[in-house]
Parts: structure tokens; sequence; C-alpha cells
């Protein structure tokens, strides 16, 4: 059976994905698809289809431990048995050089997305069936096996494997860990290392039974990771297991696990239950209906890119599994994730609480827990937090909090370049800016390789000087909004003189912008940052100009997946993103396509041509054009990026949240007919 997106429900309840034994069956494909689950405050659990780990990221509980800053991996898996008189069937299944061991695979009938992952099991008569679920707001992960078709029960034994090593790293067998299992109420505790917090796990039996549990300590070695490999990293490691536990498993009964690095869970079973409930209710009706677009799709998934701090402050994580909290990121992603679902208050705790990390004019390109602990190598984020502002008083935004709170961090930020500040943020006399240096790239084609940056773009790139058009001229906006025409003023004079120098400047008589200007030269690369140039709301270019920005884009850029990122016809072009670290970061700019920037192109090309009906219908079909995307890589979610030249394979990062946003956006511009505007006076809460 092919793979299925939100089919009509059946008796398991509705699924966003629904994959067949066949295709399950196809190894090669099939361990490249890779579901996720998380908990809102950064951690996850994640594995392929089949749940055979194939990179090191893989795993049943990620989370980042109280004290530390990274996330660490706890529980890697469980390797799983199910046992009748005379049989024996492996749910699970590994890698190791040169053998599958167990073999899982071999009893599968069938995988979906409840939106958790679910795999289905045939032994005899016997159907059971495996569940994997986070709990929001915990570092918990539930597990939950259940048995149809038959009369008699069958025994479960599952042995836990532990990783407990940062998420990046890999573990070895060592005499440094403690290999004792606490016995606690309904499970173990295990605590490896000292450094790290105990992993509490226990298990829920119905018809009144309990899990036993036996101490078996044993190292399994040599692990392999098939990802990691092909990407040129280290690919096998050791796991340790401290036992294993044993229960029956009843015919229409569960037996339910939860493993967490916080306080032991009483009743796994009540809080699956609840969990479940929750998730279920919070799935959009179309997706439940069986009728669900590519948009409501990615609707269902987005919650997973947001999360809360240590200190609750709300943030937007990049990607999974291997990116944290970025800046650029964030402010590009945040408008898709929330209010194109209609979620402004949401988007605004995400703004509110960006604004105590504001330092000399910047925000931060990786946050940290703390202003002194984040990374301040983005010169554009703080550009895009005022893109992200806009857009979120345009849906309906408060009033007085965008006055009170938003205009000054505004106008520090724009004064802040007019003084000069760091990564090379200066205006010159043309009142445009000039950013980094020769060994200072910070824009979003950052790539460097052991030579040196990949795509040098210091000086004035388009898309910086189009952002700080945009800045100038929404506080020219805001400033007459709050009653001040003299502030107004001063902007509207920086504004026109930055316009001005940006046409002479970047406007070439092959009517598309150039990439960058330095030192009195125009780069005439053809890149998509002209295309973010002309998708700004507030702009230096006319319509027409707009329409022959998106024109040649549209000729030398646009794929089926995503913007490339350097036009085929440039000698510098690579269209194929492989192979190891320097290699795929010599070809991460130079040709690569990265779909986020599809909803960039969307909204240039309706500003340029309006809402017409021919340009709603091509974007609609962009949109549904990503469906079977959703169920190639990261299970219900968009990719990082892909290769430039067709069939435009997939690549890096899984589920990235910058990419699963801007076609959201771009489903929501379809859906509203256009662009949102500006309707005053704004909502107030007061």
């Amino acid at each position: 059976m092919p793979t299925s997106l939100a089919p009509t429900a059946v008796p398991s309840g509705p699924a966003l994905l629904r994959v067949g034994r066949e295709e399950l069956l196809r190894l090669e494909h099939a361990l490249t698809r890779e579901w996720l689950e998380t908990d809102g405050l950064g951690g996850f659990a994640s594995s392929t289809i089949l749940m055979c780990p194939t990179r090191r990221y893989h795993g049943l509980l990620a989370a980042v431990p109280p004290g530390h800053s990274r996330r660490h991996l706890f529980l890697a898996r469980f390797e799983e048995t199910l046992h009748a008189p005379g049989r024996e069937l492996p749910l699970s299944m590994a890698r190791y050089p040169g053998v599958w061991a167990p073999r899982g695979h071999r009893s599968i009938t069938g995988f979906e997305l409840r939106p958790w992952p679910a795999s289905r099991f045939h032994l005899g008569l016997a159907e059971p069936e495996r569940e994997v679920l986070m709990v929001r707001g915990r570092p918990v992960v539930l597990v939950r096996w259940s048995l149809a078709g038959q009369r008699n029960g069958l025994e479960l034994r599952f042995r836990p494997l532990l990783a407990f090593r940062e998420l990046d790293a890999l573990t070895f067998e060592n005499l440094d860990l403690d290999p004792r299992a606490e016995r606690i109420p309904g499970g173990i505790r295990c605590r490896p290392y000292a450094s790290l917090p105990p992993l509490h796990l226990t298990v829920s039996v119905s018809g009144g039974h309990r899990a036993e549990f036996e101490a078996d300590p044993v190292w399994y070695r040599r692990l392999e990771y098939a990802q990691d490999l092909a990407r040129g990293y280290d690919g096998h490691e050791d796991q340790f297991s401290p036992g294993w536990f044993h229960a029956p498993l009843e015919p229409g009964g569960e037996i339910v696990a939860a493993a967490t690095i916080g306080p032991p869970v009483a009743d796994p079973a009540a809080l699956w239950r609840q969990e479940a409930a929750r998730r279920r209710a919070e799935l959009p009706s179309a997706v439940a209906g069986g009728a669900a677009g590519v948009g409501e799709l990615l609707a269902a998934t987005a919650d997973h890119f947001l999360y809360r701090d240590p200190t609750g402050r709300p943030g937007v994580l990049a990607g999974f599994p291997w990116f944290g909290e970025w800046g650029r990121d964030t402010f590009i992603a945040l408008p898709g994730l929330t209010l194109a679902r209609g979620r402004v208050e949401a988007c605004a705790e995400v703004l509110r609480g960006a604004l105590p990390f504001l330092r000399d004019g910047l925000l931060p390109n990786i946050f940290g827990p703390t202003p002194a602990a984040s990374h301040y190598g983005s010169a554009d984020a703080a550009f895009w937090f005022a893109r992200a502002v806009r857009l979120w008083q345009l849906a309906g935004g408060d009033r007085e909090e965008l006055l009170d709170a938003f205009l000054p961090a505004l106008r520090a930020i724009a004064e802040a370049c007019l003084a000069g500040t760091d990564l090379g943020l200066h205006v010159d006399p043309g009142g445009l800016l000039e950013v980094g240096g020769p060994d200072l790239n910070p824009t979003w084609m950052d790539a460097v390789t052991s030579t040196g940056p990949v795509t040098p773009r210091h000086g004035q790139p388009v898309e910086i000087e189009a952002l700080w058009y945009f800045l100038l001229a929404y506080l020219e906006r805001l400033e007459l909004l709050a009653g001040d025409p003299a502030a107004a003023g001063r902007w509207t004079r920086r504004k026109r003189l930055a316009g001005r120098t940006f046409r002479r400047r970047f406007w070439l008589p092959q009517h598309y912008l150039a990439d960058c200007w330095r030192e009195g030269l125009a780069d005439p690369a053809v890149r998509p940052n002209m295309v973010l140039a002309a998708a700004l709301e507030f702009s230096p270019l006319t319509r027409a100009r707009r329409r022959d920005v998106v024109e040649r884009a549209e000729a030398e850029l646009l794929t089926p997946r995503g913007l490339r990122t350097l036009s085929p016809a440039d000698p510098a072009y690579r269209g194929h993103y492989r192979g190891g670290p320097e290699e795929r970061d010599a070809a991460y700019h130079q040709g690569t396509a990265w779909p986020w920037l599809l909803g960039f192109w969307a909204e240039a090309a309706l500003r340029g041509s309006g809402p017409r009906r021919w340009l709603l219908d091509r974007l609609e079909r962009l949109v549904e054009g990503f469906r079977d995307a959703l169920g190639s890589h990261g299970l219900g979610f968009l990719s990082e990026v892909h290769d430039g030249d067709s069939p435009h394979r997939h690549g890096g990062c899984p589920a990235q949240a910058w990419s699963c946003a801007e076609i959201l956006r771009l489903a929501a511009m379809v859906r509203d007919h256009g662009l949102p505007r500006e309707s005053e006076p704004s909502r107030s809460r007061r």
C-alpha cells in the first residue's frame, strides 16, 4: 500500500499519514523516513518508521537536563520481543556492522501518524501495536503496546538501552558507568553518571497485572548509524542496558511505559489517556475529517517548533533534531507558525520574550538562557524581528503594546545602526548599511569551509539593505501613529536617502537586483536574496520592478521544492547537496534549494501583480505540490533543503521550522486571497 496523507478515517482514528507493509519493507527508503515527537521544552523523541536508529540523534528521550544548556539523549530505544508458546516475535530493529539485529521489520504490517507514531505487527492471529507519545510541558515519553486479533495473551519483554550523553556526541563502553538499577514503585531508577539526572522508568499493565524487572546489565556494542556515516561523521557507538522488563499483554489490554528525567510517572496508562485525548482534540478539523490540504497538515505539526525555555520564555526551535533556538530563523518562521493559524497572542509572547535580549541594536543569532550566554552573530535577526512585529500588528496586535513596548525597541535597533555597532554594522554616507568583513559573513548565507566563507557577502547585501529600508519606513509610520510627526520626518528623510541609493547601486540594466554591493562594485550573481528584497511590504522598488525580480527568479531559481541559492547558469553552481561537511557546506548556498524562500517569492509575486485568480491558483498548486514531501523525510514536516537539480532530493534537517512556516504562510495567502492589509485602529487590551 503506498503512503497516503490524511485519508478517510479508519477505526484507529484520524491520521496525518499511513504507510503500508510493501513500502515499509523497502528498507533503503523506509530508513530515510523519520517521525518526531516533542515535549514543548526543547526535548524530543525521534526515529525512523521502522524504529531503527540511523542517526545519533534518534532516541526515545532527548531532553535538556537541569543545569545544562544542551540537549542530552537519555533513553535511546527499547529492544522489544513478544513471546507465545513456541514462538517469538521481535518488534525492534537495529543495525550493526554487516548485520541487522533484531529484525522487527519482518512482521510489521503498517505505520501511521495519529499524529503520534504507531506501528502494527502480525504474529499468527495476533495483531500487536506500538505507539510513542511525548507529554507536552514535561520531559516524559510514553510507549504503549496493545494487542488485538486473538483470544490468548502474549508476553512482552522489553529492554531499555541507555545513551546518557550530549545529543551531538557518541558513547562507548566505559568503567565510569554505574550499572545499578534501583527498584521503585512500578519500575526502576537508573543513574549511570552522577553528573546527569536519573532516568525513571515506570510501567502500567492492564488487567491487574504488573511488569517485572530482571537485572541483567550488559553493553550493546557497535550500533551503526547509516545517516551519520553518509554525512561524513563517525557512525558507531555502544549503548548500555541495566536489564529487561516482562509483562503479560492480554487481548484488548495494554502495557504503557513512561520514561522521564523528572519525577517518576505513577500511572503511565492514565497519563497516556489524558495526553492522547488532548492531542486528538487539537487536530485541525480538516485533518480529523480526512480532507486536509498541505496547509492543514502543516498546521497540525506546527506546535512542535514552539517551546518554552527553563525560565518559561517562549521561543521557536529552528529545526529537529540538531538545531536550537536561532534568532533569524525564529523571526522569519514566527508569522507562519502563529499568525497563519490565527495565534496572534502566541506571536506576541515570543516577540515580548525577545526584548530583554536586544543588545546594541542586535538580537542573538543563537539564543542562550540569558543575553550574556547568547551568540550575537547575525546582522539581520533584529530586522526580521521588526518585520514580525509589523505582521503581528496587521493580524490585530494590540496598539498600545505596539507603541509602548515594540516602538522603543525598533527605535533602539535603528539608532544603534546609525551610531555603529557590532559585526561592522554602520551607515555609510549614502544612507545604507555596511556589514561584516572578509572573514565575517553575518548574513544567512554563512557557510564556511576550511578555505573560508563559501559565499562572501560583506559590504552591502541586498536583503540587509532592503530590511533596513523597511525598518526606516516602518518607524516613520509608527511615529505618526504615536502622534510625533517631527520624529516621523527624521525617519522619512533617512528612508528617502536609503531608497535613492538602493535603486542606484542595486538595480541592474538586466532588470533584476544585484546580490551585494561592495567598494563600488555590484555583484550580478542571480540569487534569491533579491526576492527577499522584492517581497517586503515597504520597499524602494516599484511594482513593475518587483515583477521583474519575480520573473528573473522564476526563470533561474524556482523549483517545486524551493528557490535555488544560485542560478544554474553561474559557474559556481552546485546542484547536489550531499557528502561530508566540507562538500555539503560548499553547496549549501551555491545552488541548493530552500523551501522557506517560496513564501517570499509568492509574496513578491502578489505585491507585483496583485491577488489575480491565475496567480492564486498557481500558488495553490505550488503548496499542494509539497504533499509528497510531507511523507518522504521528516513525516508531517518539510526538510531544510533540497538539491537544486531535479529530482530535488531532500537533505539537511528533516524538520525545519522556516520551511514549514513559510509554506504554511503561503497556504494562508491562498486561503485569504492575498496579503494582510492594515486596518486602523488596532485592537487594544486596555
